[in-house]
C-alpha cells in the first residue's frame, strides 16, 4: 500500500487550507483512512480519520468542530481534511496514515508528512 499527500502550506491565523491523501488500495477489511500530526516539540498525535466501511468519522479533541474530513469525489481511495479557522498552535506536520478502523491503531502505512504553518 502506497499513501499519497497534498496540501499543506503557510496561512494566517482564521484562515483554511485542505489536505488530501490517497491509499493505492485498502489495507484490511476493517480499515480507515486519515491524519496524524506532530507540532514541534511534541508527540505525534491524532487528528482525524474516516472508516470506508460505514464512512464514519473520528476526530482528535483540538480539531473537533474546525476540521472536516470527507471522501473526495476523485474516484480514488483519497479523503480530503478541510482545515478551517486554523490557529498557530495546529502548526505541524501532518501525517497521512491507513490503519485499522476507528482511530488508526495500529497503522499499517505512513504517507510523507507535509508541512502546515499558521502564522500571522
Amino acid at each position: 500500500v502506497q499513501l499519497q499527500a497534498s496540501g499543506g502550506g503557510v496561512v494566517h491565523p482564521g484562515e483554511s487550507l485542505r489536505l488530501s491523501c490517497t491509499a493505492s488500495r485498502r489495507a484490511h477489511a476493517n480499515d480507515a483512512l486519515g491524519w496524524f500530526r506532530q507540532r514541534p516539540g511534541k508527540e505525534r498525535e491524532f487528528v482525524s480519520s474516516l472508516n470506508w466501511n460505514d464512512e464514519s468519522t473520528n476526530y482528535g479533541e483540538s480539531v473537533r468542530g474546525r476540521f472536516t474530513i470527507s471522501i473526495s469525489r476523485n474516484g480514488r481511495l483519497t479523503v480530503d481534511l478541510q482545515m478551517d479557522n486554523l490557529k498557530p498552535e495546529d502548526t505541524a506536520t501532518y501525517f497521512c496514515a491507513q490503519g485499522r478502523a476507528p482511530k488508526l491503531v495500529p497503522t499499517y502505512q505512513w504517507g510523507r508528512g507535509t508541512l502546515v504553518t499558521v502564522s500571522s
